[in-house]
């Protein structure tokens, strides 16, 4: 059994979160929490809230044991990006992409 939660257009760029992400591939869920807490990077209290979210998914919709959970799949991927012009020398502007992400956390019980 698995329970998954997902965190949609959250204004940090996918390539940010995905140096977060990879450190909790795998791992269960106490050490994963741990790891985030002592990340400093600005991502990592968006993804230590999807995991919480994800944890009592688990706990409440599926009653699955929590102290037996681990963080089985977690990806993100690129939400709609918006798009901001910035002002330059001789009348021109420079576009500016504002990225958004998706990410998506999945944690199962271990056998």
């Amino acid at each position: 059994m698995e329970a998954k939660a997902q965190a949609r257009t959250v204004r940090i760029s996918p390539r940010k979160v995905k140096l977060v992400i990879d450190l909790i591939r795998g791992k269960d869920v106490g050490e994963a929490f741990a790891i985030l807490k002592h990340t400093p990077k600005a991502a990592a209290p968006m993804v230590e809230k999807v995991l919480k979210s994800a944890v009592s998914n688990a706990e409440h919709n599926e009653g699955m044991d929590i102290e037996n959970l681990y963080v089985k799949e977690v990806y993100v991927g690129a939400g709609p990006t918006l798009k901001r012009f910035r002002p330059r020398a001789q009348g021109r502007a420079s576009q500016i992409l504002k990225r958004t992400s998706h990410t998506t956390i999945v944690v199962a019980e271990k056998e």
